[in-house]
């Protein structure tokens, strides 16, 4: 609601956002099989998703368009990307601070298995991410 009302009649809203499939989307639910979300929150996946853009931008948008993109997140290690995430990025910062010290410590490990799995090798740490760009028209 509050970008549409910032947005003039026939103006641009642009957004890029993760997809649920992506590796930051099971990031996501991997950390929601630690701490569910909140009862009537509604998860920020659906901004990954058409239908989901449609349903919250419903018929103030003109035309959405959507174009699938990757971005490749690059750092020397799976613990240096856990480091700086659990550091710095809200989602798993939230998460280990409401976990006990043996759940933080499952919880790393996932994460770690979960970069592992989606590296694309090579030196260092390469973990592809794909995001959807969307630019929606406004009427």
């Amino acid at each position: 609601a509050e970008l549409l009302r910032v947005c003039r009649p026939g103006g641009r809203i642009a957004l890029a956002n993760w997809t649920p499939e992506s590796y930051i989307g099971q990031l996501f639910r991997t950390l929601a099989s630690y701490i569910p979300p909140a009862p009537g929150v509604q998860s920020p996946m659906r901004w990954g998703t058409e239908s989901g853009l449609r349903t919250l931008f419903g018929d103030a948008a003109q035309s959405i368009s959507i174009t699938r993109r990757s971005f490749v997140m690059r750092y020397h290690s799976p613990q240096q990307w856990l480091e700086v995430f659990r550091t710095y990025y809200g989602p798993t910062v939230k998460a280990f601070e409401a976990l006990d010290s043996e759940q933080q410590h499952a919880l790393a490990q996932d994460i770690l298995g979960l970069l592992e799995a989606h590296h694309k090798g090579g030196s260092g740490l390469a973990v592809p991410s794909e995001y959807i760009e969307v630019v929606i028209t406004r009427k």
